[in-house]
């Protein structure tokens, strides 16, 4: 699947895989040694994540019901927690800097192919 933000025109991921079962959200990227460009996963439905045992820093893009970013979190660390975001209908997790890298932000409208 491949996560695309409409509006800077830029692809997020080629390569991202949607979770939507409770088992596979909660193991999301546990176990996992890299995590890199082009990669992501979509927990859906989601309003807030955790990198408890993970190996490696992410980035998470908070999307609404219109697939619009709501709330963006760069560099969350192993071992710690996003705030909940009540708006939120899905997350996308995504290699550290890929937000940065691509210029997404609130407001910004994706495309999920």
């Amino acid at each position: 699947m491949e996560v695309f933000n409409q509006t800077r025109k830029t692809i997020l991921a080629d390569n991202a895989l949607m979770v939507d079962s409770f088992f596979k959200r909660a193991c999301g990227l546990l176990g996992r040694r890299t995590f890199t460009y082009g990669q992501a996963l979509i927990l859906k439905p989601c309003n807030s994540i955790h990198t408890y045992f993970m190996n490696f820093a992410i980035d998470a893009l908070f999307v609404d019901k219109n697939n619009i970013v709501v709330k963006t979190v760069v560099g969350l660390k192993p071992f710690r927690l996003s705030p909940i975001c009540l708006k939120s209908k899905f997350v996308i997790e995504l290699p550290c800097g890929a937000i940065k890298s691509t210029s997404t932000s609130l407001g910004d409208k994706l495309i999920l192919k």
